[in-house]
């Protein structure tokens, strides 16, 4: 029997289904299941026969059915705590996703993305997924200090990978039920980053930065100050901000009408950045004559500017392709806890430049 779906006002359109096919090959539907799922049964040339039949007919697996029989929703789970307009602006999470898809798409599994502002309101949106058997796993990112979505994710047995580790963290979060973790060298990169714009003979060097709840903004943190005191720097400032160009832009234009301006400014992403480019050419500073700036994560922004920004770059769609492909390998059985790191290296670009004695 043909399925048959009947928009509203629309044509008729026929679902091909495996009597179908069935009917088409002179097979039994149970044959016919058999080669179309690789099960033992049939010959190789009927399994042949079959599949090319399906594939002339336009037929396509039932998710539904999918997943009932493997007892799985063949979707996993991506929660973001931000606000949605940063979402909107923030190339990040968007190379992040693109990488995710890139594995995912391969092998029929959906992605489900929440977007939470509250950190309540992304612990709930966990129970509800495991509660209804919307995900067979969930990847989660921004993990804090003390993160209670740690304990929860234990507690409920979901298959999980954590990213954005810092290296520095080795034991948070702690490995729960063979879950893995994708750790970020940022206080490494941070440590190049200082010493690169030391090395220009910068002694006057600020940051603008995300929150330090974030394990990964809190690796930069101390591996800004730990750097700045190893070379001598006797002037380093931060300003936390909200990852925004708004407030990249007002943290620059504060930084700058300092009485002692800094001579390079670091930023967390590449939005902020970008930003302040913008607040220098206002305030009559030459980038990088007077002002060396250096964004974070490089995203294709940082190269059509002018001048072009210097980043610390990293493979942001490599990184959610590492991740979608640990959490699957969990998913399936998968024993070993491998935790890879995703690095960071120095792109320079004609934002940077020596410091004028």
């Amino acid at each position: 029997m043909v399925d048959r779906l009947a928009p509203r006002g629309g044509p008729t359109i026929a679902r091909i289904t495996i009597t179908d096919i069935a009917r088409e090959a002179g097979l039994s539907k149970g044959a016919v299941s058999y080669a179309l799922n690789g099960q033992p049964g049939v010959s190789e040339a009927t399994r042949r026969r079959v599949r090319e039949i399906a594939d002339r007919l336009g037929w396509h697996p039932s998710q539904a059915a999918r997943s009932l029989s493997s007892s799985r929703a063949e979707a996993i789970g991506l929660v973001l705590g931000r606000p949605p307009r940063l979402l909107a602006l923030e190339p990040f999470y968007m190379e992040f996703i693109s990488g995710i898809e890139s594995v995912i798409s391969r092998c029929g599994t959906a992605l489900l993305l929440h977007v939470a502002e509250k950190a309540d309101g992304e612990c709930e949106t966990y129970r509800r997924w495991w509660a209804q058997r919307r995900v067979d796993g969930v990847i989660v990112v921004d993990l804090t200090a003390g993160d209670e979505r740690v304990p929860l994710i234990r507690d409920l047995q979901i298959p999980a990978v954590f990213v954005g580790v810092p290296t520095s963290h080795p034991d948070e979060p702690q490995r729960v039920g063979g879950n893995v973790c994708v750790r970020t060298d940022d206080g490494v990169a941070m440590r190049d980053a200082i010493l690169y714009l030391a090395r220009l003979g910068h002694r006057r060097i600020a940051r603008v930065a995300g929150a330090p709840r974030y394990l990964h903004i809190a690796a930069r943190d101390e591996a800004f100050v730990t750097t700045a005191a190893e070379c001598g720097l006797g002037d380093v400032r931060v300003v936390q901000t909200d990852y925004s160009g708004e407030a990249g832009a007002r943290a620059t234009r504060q930084l700058l009408s300092a009485p002692e301006p800094p001579t390079a400014i670091v930023f967390d992403n590449d939005i902020m950045a970008v930003a302040s480019l913008g607040v220098a050419a206002e305030l009559g500073f030459d980038v990088p004559g007077d002002l060396s700036l250096l964004a974070w994560d490089d995203s294709p922004l940082c190269e059509i500017t002018h001048p072009a920004l210097s980043a610390m770059h990293r493979d942001v769609a490599a990184l959610g392709a590492v991740a979608a492909t640990s959490l699957l390998h969990h998913i399936a059985g998968g024993s070993e806890e491998v935790s890879a790191v995703a690095a960071t290296s120095l792109i320079v670009r004609g934002s940077t430049g020596r410091a004028r004695m």
